[in-house]
């Protein structure tokens, strides 16, 4: 059993892994989203750079590796406990945020979060969702709204019982603020970019 869940992890990070961003720039757009924009390979710097239909593709992709890489012991260890579907979760976190396909250098975390949370707490995810659109129509800022949902999470899951799914969004948020550390610096003195979209 621990040889399987090994593998599933390992399979979790492969599937994180995926850099979608960087695939359909090159694939559809003949561009390596790397070298424009914030130079991240996430969802945000897609829809700068690739647009929003494109943006629209890479979060449903990264949303989506979330979520499979979070349900793989459901369908090949059922036997386990429920609490280990966070723990492949986390392997698809840190393959999107160090992707090997990527040289190690990936997104920030937020679009795959959000499909560990999916698959595991549903009505924790749409609760974010909610509360990022909400600040994203008011502020324009992505990466502000992306960091008061994951606080957002935060508070909300302190009410749901679960201490290890609590003890898991408290280091996502404060990892999704540290890799949005120089988008606070860009925020405070009035350089980060706005989306004209919504």
């Amino acid at each position: 059993m621990i040889t399987k869940l090994v593998l599933l992890c390992l399979a979790a990070y492969i599937i994180g892994s995926i850099p979608s961003g960087l695939w359909i720039g090159k694939l559809f757009y003949k561009k390596d989203i790397r070298e424009f924009g914030s130079g991240n390979l996430g969802a945000t710097n897609s829809f700068r750079v690739l647009g929003v239909k494109a943006g629209s593709v890479v979060t449903v992709i990264d949303i989506l590796k979330g979520s499979l890489a979070t349900l793989l012991p459901f369908f090949f260890l059922p036997q386990l406990d429920a609490h280990f579907m966070l723990l492949t979760g986390v392997f698809a976190i840190i393959g999107h945020s160090f992707p090997i396909f990527a040289s190690f250098r990936g997104g920030k975390a937020v679009a795959t979060s959000a499909g560990v949370v999916l698959a595991y707490a549903p009505l924790l995810f749409i609760a974010a969702i909610v509360v990022f659109l909400l600040t994203l129509k008011i502020s324009k800022y992505v990466s502000l709204s992306s960091m008061v949902a994951a606080v957002a999470a935060f508070i909300i899951s302190l009410f749901m019982g679960d201490v290890i799914l609590i003890v898991l969004i408290t280091c996502l948020a404060l990892f999704i603020i540290w890799r949005h550390r120089a988008n606070i610096k860009r925020i405070r003195n009035g350089e980060e970019p706005k989306i004209t979209w919504m």
